[in-house]
């Protein structure tokens, strides 16, 4: 029989566990985030001037508001190209593999290919006829306004099955780009739902290529298909003659680009490359939503195999050739060093905002969650910065990934021009983009003009870390959103 003092010690013993698994449970409780908008969201960060470290310009006295359903295109405008598109929750059918359960577009994955030329308003009519969680559309790389950016809970209500939504839009950047759904992104991107978006330039160049094809890579479960087929392709071309191959990575990791033969890498992200040169004997990575256009010659025998995402391939030339598969080049090319430098259309020296976008990790809560979870200035989601703009403003953002994992950084609404990497100044054409790599260890100087107002999400485009917390949001002054996440809508964007 115990004595009175080891009975006394158990029972201390007692109270104490009982405490702090109470305190525990109370401070777990106080993590879900229940019905939230992204306004009320972290800390305002208004940035500090360059190489200082004051505030630029701080929150300014309060102004007009907008909210953001009144950030539209020309409501009287009449379409140059008008679309319908479905989403359905359905088994998807793969060419040369097997089936999956996901989502389909007009009952495809991936989803009709839209073109539009650059400058034409562009109008989408979209249904949900079955996607239970609800669905939106995202114009990933294309500056929309904001009421048609298809962020579930930010800029709109995800689309429940039986409704519909509009999107309009200027396509006024010509090139690559997609579009997917961004509620329960991790999941409706992962399993179909998304397709590819082409503005043709409103005024090509005579001395262009000759033929563009399309290549649209996406995992279905283990599945590494080529515009939703577990198949190469070929494009048949004169000798001599250019191919444009319009390259989409609408996956979770960085896509390999590379070929035997050496081809120019014509434009990233919808923007042109000023001066490319050839590339031999390297590979070009391609970021979780990125795009990069690449332009190889038909040879004058035989034809030429590009390698798109390690798995798949396009032969280029006569159709009955056969093509011997390249080894991956052990050297990448530096998007920063490449083509011909010409001044950037935007001034950099005096930016009206810094921001800093370190990108760390911890262990803590989120949403009821315990996890080793992604953190942004050293903050757990939600107490992420928000980061605070003037329309007008030009904006330098500094990313550091202090993780050991690779992010593609993705800001909603804006390109961004990449000034340096590790201190490096950019030396080659302006290099433009929407999704950046970001590995271990590195950090980049990037910029931007905030000449689209909105509320912006600025994340990873791996898009289990968005949902682990890797997410911050870009606001303009004066814009409002009476959106909310988690509520009766339903709205989970990530």
């Amino acid at each position: 029989m115990p004595s009175p003092r080891e009975l006394a010690c158990r029972v201390a013993i007692a109270v104490l566990t009982a405490g702090a698994l109470l305190a525990g449970g109370i401070g777990w409780a106080s993590t879900f985030l229940g019905e939230y908008s992204v306004m009320d969201m972290g800390q305002l960060d208004s940035g500090h001037s360059h190489g200082s470290g004051g505030v630029a310009g701080g929150a300014s006295s309060p102004g007009r508001s907008v909210a953001v359903g009144a950030l539209v295109a020309d409501p009287l405008r009449a379409p140059d190209v008008r679309v319908r598109l479905t989403a359905s929750q359905q088994t998807i059918e793969i060419p040369g593999g097997h089936a999956i359960e996901g989502y389909a577009v007009n009952g495809t994955s991936p989803g009709p290919t839209i073109r539009a030329r650059q400058g034409d308003l562009v109008e989408v009519v979209f249904t949900n006829d079955s996607v239970t969680a609800g669905a939106t559309l995202h114009w990933h790389g294309v500056d929309v306004p904001n009421a048609a950016d298809g962020v579930a809970g930010v800029t709109q209500d995800a689309v429940p099955v039986g409704g519909s939504y509009v999107y309009r839009f200027v396509a006024d950047d010509a090139g690559t780009y997609w579009y997917h759904s961004h509620q329960v992104s991790h999941e409706q991107v992962e399993r179909g739902l998304l397709g590819a978006l082409v503005v043709e330039p409103s005024d090509p160049p005579s001395d262009g290529p000759e033929t563009e094809a399309l290549a649209l890579l996406h995992v279905y479960g283990s599945q590494h298909t080529l515009n939703g087929k577990v198949q190469d392709e070929h494009v048949a071309a004169a000798p001599g003659s250019a191919v444009r191959v319009r390259v989409i990575n609408t996956d979770q990791g960085t896509a390999s680009v590379w070929s035997a033969a050496p081809f120019r890498v014509a434009a990233t992200d919808g923007h042109e490359v000023n001066g490319p040169g050839p590339v031999e004997d390297h590979a070009v990575l391609i970021p979780a939503g990125g795009r990069l256009d690449v332009v190889l010659e038909a040879p004058a025998e035989g034809a030429a195999r590009l390698h798109v995402g390690g798995a798949r391939s396009i032969s280029i030339g006569d159709p009955a050739a056969t093509v011997t598969p390249a080894r991956q080049p052990a050297g990448t090319l530096d998007l920063l060093a490449y083509g011909t430098p010409v001044p950037p259309a935007l001034d950099v020296q005096s930016p009206d905002r810094v921001f800093d976008y370190s990108i760390g990790r911890r262990w803590g809560v989120i949403n009821g969650r315990p996890g080793n979870f992604w953190t942004i200035n050293g903050q757990l989601f939600p107490d992420v910065p928000m980061f605070h703009v003037r329309e007008g403003d030009v904006v330098v953002m500094r990313i550091v990934n202090g993780t050991g994992e690779v992010h593609p950084m993705h800001l909603h609404g804006h390109h961004v021009v990449v000034l340096s990497r590790d201190g490096v100044p950019a030396s080659g054409s302006p290099w433009w983009v929407d999704s950046l790599d970001v590995h271990p260890g590195e950090s980049y100087e990037i910029a931007f003009a905030a000449d689209n107002p909105g509320i912006w999400s600025d994340h990873c485009h791996t898009l289990p870390h968005a949902v682990d917390g890797l997410i911050a949001h870009l606001m303009y002054e004066g814009v409002t959103t009476r959106f909310t996440i988690n509520g009766t809508a339903g709205n989970q964007p990530e």
